[in-house]
């Protein structure tokens, strides 16, 4: 891999480790300079611009539990990357998986999906610009989102 190819993966993986650790402040960070989008080509209610923003969203919709994190292991996998090295720009597209067990809920598949996201660089880093969210199966979310 080039060295942009392993930065962008990092920062995929990054967005997992944070929000399962708990680190909303971590995840928001990543959105400095970028935006998650709830649906594609969705109403401005469904874009969350920058890291304010997206701390606001994970704060609002996840649970957190005594521990400090959502009790969840977020599973990355089939990146596929297509970098413009010149322009500073890439996308991507990836599938998750999302387990979950809490004192309620046992071990178990809580939703699968996959991400759209586009990268920019900006002074030799690169950063997400655009992360939209898909859901393509779900299961008991009870515990995992406060609505």
């Amino acid at each position: 891999m080039t060295g942009s190819a392993v930065e962008i993966t990092n920062l995929i993986y990054t967005y997992a480790q944070c929000l399962d650790g708990g680190d909303l402040d971590g995840v928001a960070g990543l959105f400095e300079h970028g935006r998650i989008c709830g649906v594609e080509d969705g109403p401005p209610e469904t874009v969350f611009a920058g890291a304010e923003r997206v701390r606001a969203m994970y704060e609002m919709a996840t649970r957190i539990y005594e521990d400090g994190t959502p009790k969840t292991k977020h599973l990355t996998t089939n990146v596929q990357l297509f970098i413009d090295d010149e322009q500073g720009t890439a996308r991507s597209t990836s599938y998750y998986c999302v387990t979950q067990a809490t004192p309620e809920l046992p071990l178990q598949v809580i939703v699968t999906g996959h991400y759209k996201d586009t990268f920019h660089r900006l002074d030799g880093v690169w950063w997400f610009d655009t992360r939209i969210m898909f859901i393509d199966q779900a299961g008991d979310l009870s515990q995992h989102l406060k609505f």
